[in-house]
């Protein structure tokens, strides 16, 4: 299970046994984080949405998954048909530079536009 506070240095607080409600002094960190300037409007649509993320995380992470054999394919029985790797394709590079209004080293040349 990730322990989300010591990624983002939140102080730990007593929590019930399956919540994983974030507070707002929390989001607030997560924001200023990632750079993210949030207006007290979307506090908290962003503390419900992500909230119900961890959450949803914590479910993923409780289920019991200990029987369950790891698959190689969605559909066993079923092999991924491969074609030979063989060039299909003609090169057409010089033809296509003879249209490019400068080209040098086999490679198009472009006008400067960051100074």
């Amino acid at each position: 299970m990730y322990d989300f506070p010591l990624i983002f240095r939140i102080p730990q607080r007593p929590r019930e046994p399956h919540s994983m409600a974030l507070t707002r002094e929390q989001i607030e960190n997560i924001a200023a984080l990632a750079r993210l300037e949030l207006s007290a409007a979307e506090l908290p649509v962003y503390q419900t949405s992500l909230s119900s993320i961890l959450e949803f995380v914590g479910a993923l992470d409780r289920a019991d998954t200990a029987s369950v054999t790891p698959m190689a394919h969605p559909l066993p029985g079923l092999k991924q048909r491969l074609r030979p790797d063989e060039v299909t394709e003609q090169d057409h590079h010089a033809e296509y530079q003879q249209n490019a209004p400068q080209t040098a080293a086999a490679l198009y040349l472009v006008p400067k536009v960051i100074e």
